[in-house]
């Protein structure tokens, strides 16, 4: 089915109820794999980072990762879920090239938590309720690179290489309850939930959850069933979306696509999908009939996990300030609404002006500066805020130089085009650009005589009285210094010498 061919999004949801499933994976930060000592360092040579444990070799034994146990836990009591007090690991029985143990190791029917929610707030303030099913503890597989094919996948390569690099790396699944009850708003609460976990996650300092790096991907299943029908529509699996954007596309589509699929008599396949980026749509992947019978059994290699009630209780009094409290105090002491807060926290500029604040600049020009001129570069050149090479401490720099004095705002933007093109720190670019505030009073006078002379009318009709023809001059003093004028002086020195006082 192409894309021309969905359904209207207005009229798919005027025939049906959107019902979603979403299922997240978050890549722990910890030093080392889930169940071996090997480094979990990223863009290493392959296959360098691997050991009998994490390859599967015979006679190898995993042991548990301390610090994976602690994560899961935070983040288990971050999601209000219950801890378990007694749960094990499991083998899930699969083959697949780029998992060496043709099986992994996770939880099945006993996971580290579970029966949790998480309260998402959507673009006009309304609090939406995901609830979590469970969340639990995992290893990663490895990497297949198809080669020689058009779009990188399997099909039309002509061979592939593994790389078991990432094999056993620690992770989290987030898998959620059914949402029900979003109606038109599903695929905005999907990217809302989506969003809110992962300030979730770098809050609890358990991962950067940088989900173009794929250390946090997100599955979306989505089925449909008619206004009034209690009985639930066969699902569809969009697999591994990695952005948040992306995520609000794929529920989207789905919602088009199904109901295209009903509307023409057709029944819904239960399948995997792939998500395209570049017009965002998906395609089917795999056909999943029936339950998979993965054949789980404990993992008879690893001894439960039975965290002590104290460490919980301890670790529960750690947990840092969460995303909204936090949000809610910034933005009290910030002084913005809620609307302005949420364009700041969908922009991913949160972080950045915290620490820009941090480093010495007000909150009003941090605001101003990683919400325009930043943004609007971030935007054009389709990256993340974070990922744009300038740093807080370097906006913060520049906010000094204009409050100084050495920089107006269309220098300052000057500055720090200069930055993000690789010429240096503020100071530098300064330097190298020539773009200093003209602060001399000589020269200024002398700018301020000759665009009096040459605009004797205009003059005129300042000492007439009509002060607001000031800016004319002022204009033409900023151009003659290639607005490197303090515009504000600059005036002043108009009005002084044409005698006049603004009252």
């Amino acid at each position: 089915m192409t894309v021309t061919e969905l359904v209207p999004y207005e009229d798919a949801l005027a025939a049906y109820d959107p019902v979603m499933g979403l299922e997240v994976h978050v890549e722990l930060g910890t030093k080392t794999k889930m169940f071996c000592g090997c480094s979990t360092e990223l863009k290493q040579d392959a296959n360098s980072q691997t050991c009998p444990t994490c390859l599967g070799l015979p006679g190898s034994l995993p042991v548990v990762n301390a610090i994976g146990v602690e994560s899961a836990i935070k983040i288990g009591l971050a999601l209000n879920c219950e801890i378990a007090e007694w749960c094990r690991f499991a083998r899930k029985n699969y083959f697949y090239p780029d998992m060496p143990k043709n099986f992994q190791t996770s939880q099945y029917d006993e996971p580290i938590a579970f029966n949790g929610y998480l309260d998402v707030q959507l673009e006009d303030g309304e609090i939406f309720r995901v609830q979590i099913e469970r969340a639990h503890m995992e290893e990663d597989t490895g990497k297949s690179l198809h080669v020689g094919g058009a779009t990188g996948r399997i099909h039309g390569a002509s061979h592939s290489l593994l790389d078991y690099n990432r094999a056993g790396i620690p992770l989290i699944e987030i898998v959620t309850k059914p949402i029900e009850g979003a109606g038109t708003r599903a695929p905005e609460v999907a990217k809302a939930y989506v969003a809110e976990l992962r300030e979730l996650i770098k809050a609890l300092g358990v991962s950067e959850a940088r989900m173009e790096q794929g250390q946090m991907r997100c599955d979306v299943n989505l089925s449909l069933r008619p206004h009034g029908r209690e009985e639930f529509g066969t699902r569809s699996e969009t697999k591994n979306v990695n952005s948040l954007r992306s995520v609000e596309r794929a529920a989207r589509f789905e919602i088009q696509r199904h109901a295209a699929v009903l509307n023409s008599g057709g029944t819904i396949v239960q399948e995997t999908r792939h998500f395209h980026e570049e017009d965002g749509s998906t395609t089917a992947g795999r056909i999943k009939d029936n339950a998979e019978d993965y054949r789980y059994f404990p993992e008879p290699d690893l001894v439960p996990v039975a965290p002590a009630r104290e460490w919980v209780e301890e670790l529960r009094r750690g947990l840092p300030e969460l995303p909204r409290v936090r949000r809610n105090r910034l933005r009290e002491e910030w002084g913005v609404s809620e609307h302005d807060m949420q364009s700041m926290l969908n922009a991913g500029a949160i972080d950045p002006i915290v620490a820009t604040i941090e480093a010495g600049a007000d909150a009003a020009s941090a605001r101003k500066w990683w919400m325009g001129e930043l943004a609007r570069n971030a935007n054009e050149s389709g990256r993340d805020l974070a990922s744009l090479p300038i740093t807080p401490e370097q906006v913060a720099r520049v906010t000094a130089l204009v409050k100084e004095g050495s920089l107006n705002d269309k220098l300052a933007r000057q500055v720090i085009e200069g930055v993000l093109a690789g010429e240096g720190g503020p100071d530098e670019v300064v330097e190298k650009r020539g773009l200093k505030v003209v602060s001399d009073e000589g020269a200024l006078g002398t700018a301020v005589d000759e665009a009096i002379a040459a605009n004797a009318g205009i003059a005129d009709k300042i000492r007439s009285g009509k002060v607001a023809a000031a800016g004319a001059l002022v204009g033409a003093v900023m151009k003659a210094t290639r607005g490197q004028a303090d515009a504000a002086r600059v005036r002043e020195l108009i009005l002084e010498k044409l005698g006049v006082t603004e009252g």
